[in-house]
């Protein structure tokens, strides 16, 4: 690999890791929070943020997107919640789900995670797409039907993915929150167990397999995949000037060959692939970008 291609793909990979660390501060930089134990309560926590980054984490300066809806739907108000639709919305149609591959903090820790050094796995394709699946299933019935069908029973819904699934809430939320204040030991019941092998697992497998809940089980990610192909934010694989190296595919976290799926509803746009491209045949930009690089690329050739 030249000297100067390998440059590029470390200083890309730092200049993502640190837009990951930042993001990740940022998101919860309430630090007494930590020290006291107490959730932070300020005006910004109406707020959501664009990625999943769990309420009760006590350094959140701001709200989950996916709880805040949630919480709306399982209501009593039977209300929608355009604000946080309209939030996902606009953010789905800018970016798509470069939200997923530079800020998400908990898709960051998934990163760190996959970078201890343990032998690697690859799911069979076959297991591997059909698994891909299973965040729409998550999506649909966890976040959406179940809330809304158990309120419309009982009046009032429970946010069935923050409460039985994520493991961003056990991380983030729980496990500092007990930490920081032991009191809460006492309430530990068999919901807390149950969750604690739900992120042993995800813990585990992202060890040795890049980014599996992005790809298996997060419902926002299912969500602004669907704007991938329509967002502004594009992604373009130069054909005339692409070596079919597959250098790209092996630098995908997705599995992904960003040949054929380059702006399809699995791929993160982390640009990963765009720095391991040794002709520069990917562009990456928002959409009169992509053009006007395209354009000049031609009229220099």
């Amino acid at each position: 690999m030249p000297g100067v291609h390998r440059d590029r793909i470390k200083a890309h990979g730092r200049r993502r890791l640190l837009l990951q660390t930042l993001t990740a501060c940022v998101s919860n930089g309430y630090v007494q929070g930590f020290i006291t134990g107490k959730v932070f309560g300020g005006p910004t926590k109406a707020a959501c943020v664009p990625w999943l980054n769990c309420y009760s984490c006590p350094g959140a300066v701001a709200s989950c997107p996916v709880g805040s809806l949630q919480t709306v739907l399982g209501g009593r108000s039977r209300g929608i919640s355009f604000y946080v639709m309209g939030l996902l919305v606009l953010f789905g149609v800018v970016l798509g789900r470069l939200v997923c591959g530079l800020l998400c903090p908990f898709g960051f820790i998934q990163d760190l995670l996959y970078r201890i050094p343990l032998p690697k796995l690859e799911l069979p394709r076959k297991l591997d797409r059909a698994l891909r699946w299973l965040k729409y299933v998550v999506a649909g019935l966890l976040v959406v039907a179940l809330p809304v069908a158990l309120r419309a029973t009982t009046g009032t819904g429970a946010p069935f993915f923050c409460k039985f699934l994520c493991p961003a809430g056990m991380l983030e939320g729980a496990l500092p929150l007990m930490a920081a204040n032991p009191r809460l030991a006492a309430q530990i019941g068999i919901l807390f167990w149950w969750k604690i092998v739900v992120l042993a697992v995800v813990v585990l497998v992202s060890m040795c397999v890049q980014r599996p809940f992005c790809k298996y089980l997060c419902p926002l990610g299912a969500f602004y995949g669907l704007f991938n192909r329509v967002s502004l934010y594009q992604m373009h694989v130069e054909r005339s000037s692409c070596a079919s190296c597959h250098s790209c595919v092996s630098a995908c976290p997705m599995g992904l060959n960003p040949e054929r799926e380059v702006n399809g509803p699995e791929c993160i746009r982390c640009g990963n692939c765009k720095a391991a491209c040794p002709t520069s045949a990917i562009v990456a930009g928002f959409e009169l970008r992509v053009r006007e690089a395209l354009a000049k690329r031609d009229s220099a050739a």
